[in-house]
Order: structure tokens, then C-alpha cells, then sequence
């Protein structure tokens, strides 16, 4: 029996709403069009979007079209290509032999006065989704605004504008895709009000059993006074303790309104909400500018760029990361939930409940072992611990000067190469704990199992030009120590004999951080190209590139910047440390009551790229003889001959790198140019006690340490 044929009409009406939307692709010859301008290859645009080459040929040949899983993904691409390379306009070509035809104005109501975003989803809030403001306002009059193209359609009918808008004191709300918003709120309560339930705001879960990303708004300094916020917090010593009184107006106006902020009160960044109306969430999160939300390390420049391009550098990192909850740490650590959600739904005696999620970490943090916690956590002080902590930490190693030979000294350059997004490139395929620990006695190692050991790496002699790969300052061991699983590992896999005495050792796990680690290399990697730097490039090409990327698109260097920063600052999430000059050692804190207080977690991360690091060093001695200078986390640094990595990385013929040591690319875990200085330079810091690696850029590097 045939199945009933779908409404013709609801059809034409999808269509109609995909076309105002802008979520149909351009015409096949025009996707032709846009990728040979950009000098694109179909094998490259196949790479990126994960798919064959025919299927990008049935895509461009109007064949097929694109699955709902690549079609964002396209659309963002061709989109981006329309913009730096826009059709050209067609001269007209008068022809004698055929009369002019009469031109028909069209009716003066269909000529749009400013540019239209995109309709309201049916039943949806009647709110302004035109870019240009109206001409009148009970408040005040408006200002005129230049509405700047869309580069994005939202994929969710129900968040039409989008995740977040950037609210200006006119009463602008600058929101993505260049829409501008009337937002009509004077006081914070009305704001929060607004948001929820006319504003069109927020972002569908990641997760199929997790939960919508709440709306975020913006307040640039203006809006801030407009809404009876203080310019600037005044009072606190540290900076992330800065907060509203809770005597302040804004504090209490929120509480007569029955709404509540979380315990880290009215900060930069503020959470309002409500408890949820069944499975409707009502919180609104709160970014204050002036209240430095915006960190400069993570966010360069974007606090004093214009509303619109603060939406723009927000809106792509929202839609390739996640929505910005905080720090950029912060949001490393909330994607790691959002992607891995601990609870799903589950029948019970034909009731839905909320039950664990399998691969998640849980509701509830498990207590870590004394080894891998701090001395500070309540497990070390109240069990009198004094075995020693986990040290697995990112590598500060500088060689010692007197194993310089001449003809290294003699050698013009020192040369920094850099590790792309070195803890994401451990974060892949990497298994760790998912349950608390099971302590053993006299266990016999096994690489597969995520854990802490005790054992004993003393007696393994290395060559001393290289660092040890035990220990972040390269030095060889002491005596017995407590290791991660990849360290004791790869002393395995050197050809030594490993007999731990002691083990704290989990006996579920998975690959906890997969989805996160997949997010987050696509996202860094499409930044890349958009700021002209793809895995198709040649080491030449890539290095050119590099160069020069930064000043290519300030936006997109800031959201490449943030990025970065959010996999350093997630990772060491995992392990956050108590603050304030009220703690005393043994109190509980707060970051370590969340299941994703996982300083085990971390120490695996960083002991795998330590390990990662040392294989290259010891394979790139094997390939070239080279022994590097200094080590800083994922920052290298080697003599050379000439000033370019060119000129010192192992090539079997031109264009074709050796495997094992160094390689150049912009995929995380490959090399980038950080630096370069004399020689001499290097070998004066060398003779000084200090690191060539942290001052190869020409300033002082930060550590990535995960902290």
C-alpha cells in the first residue's frame, strides 16, 4: 500500500519559508563559480565537509543536494566565498537589431525600505526582524542604523536571531547575520523578560539529550548605565571576585521579580533564571563589557570593536563552539557537558526518568584518589595523605649549555616551531576514567587502563641533550614517583621494564572527550581558512599564510584566538584550584563539587602531549641528528642554518615531509613558525639560566600548562 502523498500546500509553504530565510543554497553554477574563484579543488571542499568527491560534483552539477548534516556546513563555506568574492555585476550590452522592452516598476509596497531578516517562526513572538529600527519609539527617538549583510542563517526555527545580540544604549541589539533588533527593556528585569519572550534568541543543544543553550545579551558600557549598572566594579582585589552588592538596586529589583542569580552573583558575567516550566528553561545569561567579560588574552580587541562585529566574532564562535557561558575556559569545560550530557531519559516501569548517560561523568563527582588530587582537597587533608602527588605537568626544559657542540654554536639561527593546539591533539582517541577510583596493590601494568601508578623510572638512562620524557623539567627521575597510564607507557614502548607498586586505577572508561576534541578541531581548522590558511597548502605556502593570517581578518583571528584559548582553559577547568584569602586547606571549594573536577583527566591530556612531544624529539634525532635547545610546553626550539624550518625539517623529496619528527600544517598536533633569533641570542638566555623557548616570539610566551 503506497503511503498518502504530503500537503502540496504545507510543501509551498516550507519552500516559501526557506527561501525568506535564506537556507537554500545558491544555484549550481554559482557554487561552480564560488570555488574555482577561491582557486578550490572539489577533493579539498570534499575534505573539509567530510565527504566524497562525487558528492560535491552531484552537489555542483544540481544532482543532489547536500544531507541536513553537511548542509550548514556548505552553505557556511559557500557563503563565506560569496562574500570575498562577489558576483560581478553585468555590464548591459545595448543590441540595435531588438527594441527596449517597457520597464515595469514594481508596486510601491513590495519595494522594501531596508534590507528583511528573516520571517518569525509560526505562532512565534511578534518582535522587530527588520535590520532598520523604526521611525518612532515611546522611549526615544531612533537612531538610524546601517544594516550590514547576513553571513549566516539560523538552523532553528525557534531561535530565528540567532544565539546572542550585543545590546547598545539606544536600545540596539545587534544580533547575527547583521539583524538589529529594538530592544524596548530599561531596566534588567525587562531585559531578561524581552529576551525570553521576544527576542528570538538561542541555540539548539548539542546533544540530543541535553539542553538548549540559554539566550546571551551583550551590554556594551552604554547599555549598562542605561540599565542602572555601574560603569565599572569598584572594591575587590582579584578580579573574578568581582560582583554587585547584594544591597545594589539591580540585585534587588531582580529579587522583587522573583527571579535569581546563581552563587556567583551580579559579575561580568551574570546568570538570571527562574526554575523551569517543564522542560522550558528560563535563564538569560548576562556579558557585561565594562566589567572586562571579554578577557583580552582570550578575546583580543573585540571589547572595543563596534556592536555588530562583536555580535559577528560571538555569533561564529557560538555556532562552531558553543555559546560563550563565562571565560573561555569556562566554555571549554561547559562544551565538555553540553556534548556529553550525565543524565538522559529512561523508562522505568513505563515512566520516563532521568537516568545516567552512558560515556558521560555523571551527576555526581566521584572523590579522586590522594595521588591525583591537590593538597589542599579535603581527601589528602582529612586522610593524613603523604604519598606523593601526580606530576605530570607540560614541559619547562632548556639543555644544558655545556652539552652544546661547536658546530651546533656555530649555526646562524634558532628557530621556534610551535605544536598546534597541542592538548587537542592529545584530547583525540584518548581513554580515561569515566568511575571513581579502585586502589591496588602490587598491580601489573597494562597501557589500556586509565590510572596513577607508583613505580619506580630512576634506573632509565637517556641521552641527557634530549629531556627526560618523565618529568616536566626534563631531569631524569629521583626515585619512585606517581605517573599517568601514557607515561609509564612509553617507558614500555623505549624497551624498559615497568613494575608498579602501587595503583589508583578506574574500571569503567571511554573516550570521554572525543566529541569535544572533534568540535573543537573542526572549529579551529575552519577558522583557519577563513583567514586563508587550509590543509591543502604547501609547507612554503603554509608558512606564507601564517605570516600573515592574523591581518587577514582581525574578526576571525580574535575568534581563532578564543579557540585556542578555550582548549588550554578547559582542560585546566579540570582541575581548578581553590580561591580567595578566606580559604583554609581541607574546606570544600566549589569547582571541585562539579563531576567535570577532574584533575585525572588532565594529567592524561598533558602526560600524552609530553609523551607526543619526546617521540618527535627522539625521531627527529633519528632523522636529522638534531637535538633541540630548549622545550616550552608545545614550543620547541633548534638550531638551524637557515632562518626557516625549511631549512632544518626532515624531507624525503621536496613536498614530502618524514614521518615521525616535526611536520608543518595547520591540523592540530602539526607545527607552525613561532620564532626566530641569532644563535647567539639563544645561547646567551641558554648561559643565563633561562628559556630560549618562552622569549623566541620576541616577548615572554604563557605557559600551556592547563592551568
Amino acid at each position: 500500500m503506497s503511503s498518502q502523498p504530503s500537503d502540496p500546500l504545507a510543501a509551498v509553504d516550507a519552500l516559501l519559508a526557506a527561501v525568506e530565510a535564506g537556507h537554500l543554497l545558491p544555484a549550481p553554477a554559482e557554487r561552480v563559480r564560488l570555488r574555482e574563484a577561491a582557486g578550490l579543488t572539489q577533493a579539498a571542499v570534499a575534505q573539509a565537509l567530510g565527504v566524497r568527491i562525487p558528492s560535491i560534483q552531484a552537489w555542483e552539477e544540481g544532482r543532489a543536494e547536500p544531507k541536513p548534516e553537511r548542509l550548514q556546513a556548505y552553505r557556511r563555506l559557500l557563503e563565506g566565498l560569496a562574500h570575498r568574492y562577489p558576483a560581478p555585476t553585468p555590464t548591459p550590452t545595448p543590441t540595435p537589431a531588438a527594441s527596449p522592452r517597457p520597464h515595469t516598476p514594481p508596486p510601491a509596497a513590495a519595494t522594501p525600505t531596508a534590507p528583511a531578516a528573516q520571517s518569525p517562526a509560526p505562532g512565534g513572538p511578534a518582535v522587530a526582524r527588520t535590520a532598520a529600527r523604526p521611525t518612532t519609539t515611546s522611549r526615544r527617538p531612533a537612531a538610524k542604523k546601517t544594516v550590514r549583510p547576513a553571513t549566516t542563517a539560523p538552523a532553528d526555527p525557534r531561535f530565528p536571531h540567532g544565539p546572542l545580540a550585543v545590546l547598545d544604549g539606544d536600545g540596539s541589539a545587534y544580533a547575527a547575520g547583521g539583524v538589529v533588533l529594538d530592544c524596548p527593556a530599561t531596566t534588567v528585569t525587562e531585559l531578561v523578560e524581552w529576551t525570553l519572550n521576544e527576542s528570538g534568541l538561542g541555540a539548539p543543544r548539542l546533544n540530543r539529550n541535553g539542553k538548549d543553550s540559554d539566550p546571551l545579551v551583550v551590554l556594551t558600557a552604554s547599555a549598562a548605565v542605561q540599565l542602572g549598572l555601574p560603569e565599572r566594579l569598584e572594591g575587590r582585589e582579584e578580579r573574578r571576585s568581582l560582583r554587585l552588592a547584594q544591597d545594589h538596586p539591580v540585585v534587588q529589583q531582580i529579587g522583587r521579580a522573583k527571579w535569581q542569580l546563581t552563587q556567583r552573583g551580579f559579575g561580568p558575567w551574570a546568570r538570571i533564571y527562574r526554575k523551569a516550566d517543564g522542560s522550558t528553561r528560563q535563564c538569560v545569561q548576562l556579558a557585561i563589557l565594562p566589567w572586562d567579560a571579554l578577557d583580552a588574552r582570550s578575546w583580543p580587541g573585540v571589547a572595543t570593536l563596534h556592536p555588530a562585529d562583536i555580535a559577528r566574532v560571538l555569533g561564529v564562535y557560538a555556532q562552531r563552539v558553543i555559546t560563550p557561558r563565562g571565560s573561555t575556559a569556562v566554555s571549554g569545560l561547559e562544551l565538555m557537558t553540553a556534548l556529553r550530557p550525565p543524565t538522559r531519559a529512561v523508562q522505568e516501569n513505563g515512566t520516563w526518568v532521568s537516568g545516567h548517560n552512558p560515556g558521560s561523568l555523571g551527576s555526581q563527582p566521584p572523590a579522586p584518589a590522594p595521588p591525583e588530587a591537590i593538597a589542599e582537597h579535603p581527601v589528602v587533608v582529612d586522610s593524613g595523605w603523604t604519598g606523593g602527588f601526580l606530576n605530570e605537568e607540560a614541559y619547562q626544559w632548556v639543555r644544558d649549555p655545556a652539552l652544546l657542540c661547536d658546530a651546533e654554536c656555530l649555526l646562524p639561527y634558532a628557530v621556534g616551531l610551535d605544536l598546534n593546539t597541542a592538548f587537542l591533539a592529545a584530547a583525540a582517541r584518548l581513554t580515561v576514567g569515566l568511575s571513581a577510583p579502585d586502589h591496588f596493590h602490587q598491580p601489573v601494568f597494562n597501557k589500556k587502563i586509565p590510572g596513577s601508578w607508583l613505580a619506580d623510572l630512576s634506573h632509565i638512562d637517556l641521552d641527557p641533550r634530549l629531556p627526560s620524557p618523565f618529568t616536566p623539567d626534563g631531569t631524569r627521575p629521583a626515585g619512585p614517583a606517581w605517573y599517568q597510564t601514557h607515561t609509564l607507557a612509553y617507558a614500555q614502548e623505549l624497551g624498559y621494564d615497568v613494575h608498579p607498586v602501587e595503583a589508583y586505577l578506574r574500571r569503567e572508561t571511554g573516550a570521554y572527550l572525543d566529541p569535544w576534541h572533534d568540535r573543537l578541531k573542526t572549529a579551529y581548522l575552519d577558522t583557519l581558512a577563513d583567514l586563508g590558511v587550509t590543509t591543502d597548502l604547501t609547507d612554503a605556502d603554509f608558512l606564507t599564510a601564517m605570516a600573515v593570517h592574523q591581518q587577514t581578518d582581525p574578526a576571525m583571528a580574535a575568534v581563532l584566538a578564543a579557540i585556542k584559548a578555550t582548549v588550554k582553559g578547559g582542560i585546566g577547568k579540570l582541575r581548578e584550584r581553590p580561591q580567595g584569602r578566606t580559604y583554609r586547606d581541607g574546606d570544600p571549594w566549589p569547582a571541585m563539587q562539579r563531576p567535570t573536577w577532574r584533575p585525572d583527566i588532565r594529567a592524561a591530556v598533558i602526560s600524552k602531549a609530553r609523551v607526543n612531544m619526546h617521540r618527535k624529539l627522539a625521531n627527529m634525532v633519528k632523522l636529522t641528528g638534531l637535538y633541540p635547545l630548549a622545550v616550552l610546553s608545545d614550543c620547541v626550539v633548534y638550531p638551524s642554518p637557515g632562518p626557516s624550518p625549511l631549512d632544518f625539517l626532515p624531507y624525503a623529496a621536496p613536498g614530502k615531509p618524514l614521518m615521525g619528527g616535526f611536520r608543518l600544517g595547520p591540523t592540530p598536533g602539526l607545527a607552525k613558525l613561532e620564532g626566530v633569533q641569532e644563535m647567539s641570542w639563544a645561547v646567551d638566555l641558554m648561559e643565563k639560566g633561562l628559556n630560549p623557548a618562552r622569549h623566541i616570539k620576541g616577548g615572554d610566551a604563557v605557559l600551556d600548562d592547563g592551568e
